[in-house]
C-alpha cells in the first residue's frame, strides 16, 4: 500500500461484517470467561455507547443486557436522554436512570476545598458514573462494558478510573470515524450516528473543543502516527495539517500514557 493511499480516508474503511462478527465474539468470550451472567453498559445517547449497546445485544440477548442512564439534569442534554431511552426501548433492554446531581452535589458539599475547579469537577462526575455502573454489576454478577473507541484512548481523552473504569473495551481497536461507520451499517437513528461527540461533564461540553483538530483529520494522523509509523514531519506533509498539530498529537498521547498503563510498583 502506497503512503499517499494510506492517508486518504478511504483507509480507514472497514469491512462491517467481519468487524460485527469480531466484536460479538468478543464480547462472548470475555464475559463466558469471566462466568458472568451478563454486562452493564451506560448510556449517554452517543454513537460509542449507543453502538456497544447494540453489538452487546446481539452478542449476549437483550435480557442480559442492562442499561444505565445517568445523566446530571443541568448539563445532560434532554435530546441525549431521549435518544438512549429510544435505543434502549428497541433494543428491548432494562434500563435505570439515575440522575448524579445530587451525588455530585453532596461530594463537593463534604469537600473542605475552596478553589472547585472545572476538571476536577468533570472527571467527579465521570468517576461517580463508574461507581454506579459497579454497583450494579457487583450486585448483579454482570461485567461493565467500557465504550471508548480508539481515537480518544489514543489521546487520553478519558477520565481515569471513571469513564476508563471497564472490565472490557469492545470498540477500542476502532477509530471514531469507523465507529460510526459500523453505527451507520447496523442501522442505528441517523443523530446520534452524526451527533457531535462529548463526554457532557459540563454544560455545553463538545470533544471538538478539546481535541487537537476535527475527528477525521485526527483518526488519519493517528492512523499514520500508531499504523504506519510514520514521522511527525512526514504526516504533516502528506496530510498538509501543520507540524504543530502533529506533535500536540503526540504530546498528548505520551502525557496520557499513564491512563493506558497499570499503576506503576517496585514489583508484583
Amino acid at each position: 500500500m502506497k503512503e499517499t493511499e494510506s492517508l486518504s480516508k478511504e483507509v480507514l474503511r472497514i469491512d462491517c461484517q467481519k468487524t460485527e462478527n469480531e466484536i460479538l465474539e468478543f464480547i462472548k468470550k470475555m464475559v463466558k470467561e469471566a462466568n458472568a451472567k451478563g454486562v452493564i453498559v451506560g448510556l449517554s445517547g452517543g454513537i460509542d455507547s449507543s453502538l456497544v449497546a447494540t453489538l452487546c445485544v446481539k452478542a449476549l440477548g437483550s435480557d442480559r443486557v442492562l442499561g444505565l442512564l445517568m445523566p446530571d439534569p443541568g448539563i445532560t442534554p434532554a435530546s441525549d436522554v431521549k435518544d438512549a431511552k429510544n435505543l434502549a426501548s428497541k433494543l428491548g433492554i432494562k434500563t435505570y436512570i439515575i440522575h448524579i446531581d445530587a451525588v455530585v452535589k453532596t461530594f463537593l458539599d463534604s469537600i473542605p476545598l475552596e478553589n472547585k475547579d472545572r476538571i476536577p469537577i468533570a472527571n467527579l462526575r465521570a468517576r461517580i458514573r463508574m461507581i454506579i455502573d459497579y454497583f450494579f454489576a457487583n450486585s448483579l454478577d454482570y461485567l461493565v462494558v467500557g465504550t471508548g473507541d480508539r481515537s480518544e484512548a489514543l489521546i487520553g481523552y478519558f477520565t481515569k478510573y471513571g469513564d476508563g473504569g471497564v472490565d472490557f473495551l469492545p470498540i477500542a481497536h476502532l477509530y471514531k470515524t469507523q465507529v460510526r461507520q459500523l453505527g451507520k451499517c447496523l442501522g442505528l437513528p441517523e443523530n446520534i450516528v452524526n451527533k457531535p461527540s462529548s463526554p457532557r461533564l459540563w454544560k455545553g461540553q463538545r470533544a471538538t473543543d478539546e481535541i487537537p483538530v476535527d475527528y477525521d483529520t485526527l483518526d488519519l494522523i493517528l492512523y499514520a502516527m500508531f499504523d504506519l509509523k510514520m514521522r511527525d514531519k512526514e504526516i504533516a506533509s502528506k496530510l498538509k495539517v501543520p507540524l504543530e498539530i502533529i506533535q500536540e498529537v503526540q504530546r498528548r498521547h505520551n502525557k496520557s500514557m499513564h491512563k493506558r498503563a497499570y499503576p506503576p510498583s517496585l514489583r508484583l
